[in-house]
């Protein structure tokens, strides 16, 4: 029966398994090849044949957010799959390939794969990025989006590497500051721009674009909320609900009334309080003063209810695990197909972070750091993970909540720090010394 069962089900599988395993390289390389295609062809129907520009003044921003992540997805397709093709045409034996041909598994001539590996360079070359840490540290203007630089090679640099170091000569002070004050220029820029006839279509351009945006942004962080709430409620009361109270209906005499021994002390100890409850008012109150049996009668009968009601808190408890589980999934799903949305969604905060004054950027950083790493926030992290325990059915196992509390606003106080000293500091000085004068 097992050898039956392992030709009828796992040997066809496995069979499958290996022919698949030496179309990888293939198939990794054609699925590279398709995604350099893609990006060309953007780059011939919008942007005459040349590189995907990002700060193209061609199209509006809601399309060059496309573009952009359009152009991010082929390139993460294209070296994903250039490392598959590697990886595979490593391990590819000269035994592996006669086993290709003997079940008619062709692979492309050589000259074929180096045609589609030099097409996939030439389109991946142009986009090249520098690093994060080629930036010059003194720069105080906000960070923008990353653009991609074309990276050309010049003949004359390339016979002359001496010319291709960087001037390191310090500039005299002549060179840095011009004969006229910049806000002369500033000035006839400006005038140059109200005296443009065009000036009010950009502006009119301008404030559409950003009111565009600012829908787009608004609605993606309502969906943000909205979509991982209705799939816990709607999973648990359409799906997850139904299962467990099935399960519990059938098992109910194995199924626990207690997950945790923290529930089970609490109906204990309300089940103490009613009992003392009976007895109080049956001795001050003028009727007969109840009999033991009596009392055995309701208490038994009110520990049938508490039973029924922490019964129902076990229950709820599991229907929360799974429903929580959906939610995060339908929430990571939503995040996956939505990068033009997330793009969108990082210009606008940058806009509206960096609009702000600077004594409300110092107080919004006041705020939120002495909520979650002030003088008060232990109480409040013992009190969240408290109910995540309870909502999970999870005893609250304090000596973790205190080590939690002890290391985790620590850690996070340190990298609000770093933040400060090495991207705000550079970005809105101003907003540095207000907030430290505030804090003080």
């Amino acid at each position: 029966m097992i050898n039956s069962f392992y030709r009828q089900k796992i040997y066809p599988f496995l069979l499958k398994a290996y022919y698949r395993y030496l179309q990888t390289s293939e198939r990794s390389l054609d699925k590279a090849y398709r995604a350099a295609l893609q990006i060309k062809a953007i780059e011939d129907e919008h942007f005459n044949g040349n590189k995907i520009h990002l700060d193209s003044t061609i199209h509006s921003g809601s399309v060059t957010d496309y573009f952009e992540s359009d152009l991010k997805r082929q390139l993460k397709i294209i070296r994903m799959r250039l490392t598959e093709f590697k990886f595979s045409r490593f391990f590819l034996d000269e035994s592996n390939q006669k086993a290709a041909k003997q079940v008619g598994i062709e692979y492309s001539p050589p000259s074929l794969i180096l045609e589609k590996l030099n097409f996939i360079d030439e389109v991946i070359t142009k986009y090249n990025t520098f690093k994060p840490d080629e930036v010059a540290p003194n720069t105080l203007s906000p960070p923008s989006k990353i653009v991609p630089v074309e990276l050309t090679l010049n003949p004359t640099k390339l016979k002359n590497p001496s010319k291709n170091k960087p001037d390191n000569t310090p500039r005299s002070k002549t060179n840095a500051t011009g004969v006229l004050p910049r806000s002369i220029f500033n000035t006839i820029t400006r005038l140059q721009i109200e005296l443009d006839p065009n000036a009010e279509q950009d502006v009119v351009k301008n404030f559409r674009n950003t009111q565009k945006r600012t829908i787009i942004s608004v609605r993606f962080l309502l969906l943000l909320i909205i979509v991982p709430i209705l799939t816990h409620q709607i999973s648990k009361a359409l799906f997850v609900g139904p299962i467990v109270e099935s399960y519990f209906s059938k098992h109910s005499e194995q199924a626990k009334i207690f997950l945790n021994y923290e529930m089970e002390e609490e109906a204990l100890t309300e089940l103490e309080r009613f009992e003392e409850r009976i007895k109080f008012k049956s001795l001050i109150s003028n009727n007969e003063i109840l009999s033991q049996e009596q009392m055995e009668l309701e208490v038994k009968k009110k520990a049938r209810e508490i039973a029924e009601e922490f019964q129902q808190e076990s229950g709820n408890a599991i229907k929360n695990v799974f429903a929580d589980i959906l939610s995060v999934i339908a929430f990571t799903w939503l995040l996956l197909m939505s990068k033009r949305e997330i793009a969108v969604l990082k210009d606008f905060f940058d806009h509206v972070v960096y609009g702000l004054s600077d004594s409300a950027k110092a107080f919004i950083i006041i705020l939120f750091t002495d909520i979650f790493v002030g003088f008060h926030s232990p109480h409040g992290w013992e009190v969240i993970l408290e109910g995540v325990s309870r909502h999970w059915g999870l005893p609250a196992n304090h000596d973790f909540i205190f080590l939690f509390i002890a290391t985790f606003p620590v850690i996070l106080d340190t990298i609000f720090k770093y933040w400060i000293f090495r991207y705000l500091n550079r970005i809105s000085p101003s907003a540095v010394a207000t907030y430290h004068n505030m804090n003080e």
